[in-house]
């Protein structure tokens, strides 16, 4: 109720502001008409006053030469600007986010819940925990109405895991706390597909290479640094190119080709076991796949209620509904 409230002010909001524009103009318009006359006689008067004095002569001409200056300066950067617009256009670059801001949250958000009804969730992430909120938000709401989720995490057991978390250096971002946050998630997951939510985890074994979400025709994208927590790495907006040539369905095509390797087991929810399948999807073998809960120090995700398990999965970054792309399926 409250999102269907904001969403007709913020309509209401914008037809007024063109409203408004357009008024502005026409009483602009209206009174540089009037005003006109004066200010062409003040002109002449005062032209006929610089045109007999040598020092006021000098002076008009100086200051006429740095507007141009600034003019044609004004209108060169422009261009320059325009041209580099098109460029991200055409790349379905749309946003940009060096550090995230209480407003660029705002705007995130609202475009994650309008993305995220009766769609696709496709997230490839590191830990999937709620440490990771400031980066994406809470897609805890886009969970309760997707209409499927298909998640990549790391697998905490291995070697490239253990190696980033060391590389990191940061005493928040500890391995046995990595472990954790990863158990949180996996519990999470379990709990939504217990309410009916179709819900798939893979795990990988490589170091994170970037944190994409997909949600409709947005793609939410960062950088996993080697050293750096991602944290301090900016966030970008794709947008989906009706003409299949921008980044979008790049990123895209990689998250697919990363899901459906037969290199990477899919977690089985019910059993706790890692399953591989061959290349035409039969099943090979079964592993089982346990992690030990962290000591008490670190809060248990056992409570009762979905809501209250919303927070730790708070990492998942993205967009909303996820279209077909280049000729496959997804939803």
């Amino acid at each position: 109720m409250f999102h269907e409230s904001c969403s007709v002010l913020r309509a209401f909001l914008r037809h007024a502001a063109g409203s408004l524009y357009h008024i502005v103009i026409v009483a602009m318009s209206a009174g540089i008409a009037l005003l006109l006359p004066a200010g062409a006689s003040r002109f002449l008067s005062f032209w006929s006053h610089v045109e007999h004095d040598k020092f006021s002569l000098i002076a008009v001409e100086m200051i006429a030469a740095v507007l141009l200056m600034v003019c044609f300066n004004y209108i060169h950067r422009s261009l320059r600007d325009r041209a580099l617009a098109e460029v991200a256009l055409g790349a379905g670059l749309v946003s940009f986010f060096p550090r995230r801001a209480p407003e660029a949250r705002r705007r995130i958000q609202a475009l994650k819940d309008e993305q995220g009804t009766g769609r696709s969730v496709m997230v490839i992430g590191s830990s999937g925990a709620g440490t990771l909120v400031d980066q994406v938000g809470d897609l805890s709401s886009v969970l309760d109405k997707c209409l499927e989720a298909k998640i990549l995490l790391v697998n905490p057991l291995s070697q490239d895991a253990r190696a980033r978390m060391q590389a990191l250096a940061h005493p928040a971002c500890t391995y046995p706390t990595f472990r954790e946050e990863v158990r949180q998630s996996i519990a999470l997951l379990k709990r939504l597909k217990a309410i009916g939510k179709v819900v798939k985890l893979k795990l990988y074994a490589d170091a994170p290479l970037v944190k994409l979400v997909i949600l409709g025709d947005y793609l939410w994208l960062q950088h996993y640094h080697a050293d750096l927590d991602i944290q301090n790495m900016p966030e970008y907006v794709l947008q989906r190119n009706r003409k299949e040539h921008g980044l979008y369905t790049f990123y895209a095509h990689y998250f697919m080709q990363r899901w459906e390797s037969p290199e990477l087991p899919e977690y089985d929810l019910d059993t706790d076991e890692l399953v591989y399948r061959s290349r035409t999807g039969q099943e090979i073998r079964r592993e089982r796949f346990e992690l030990e809960p962290a000591p008490a120090a670190i809060p248990s995700v056992n409570a009762p209620s979905l809501a209250a398990s919303r927070e730790p999965f708070q990492l998942l970054h993205a967009p909303g509904p996820y279209l077909p792309v280049q000729g496959y399926e997804t939803e």
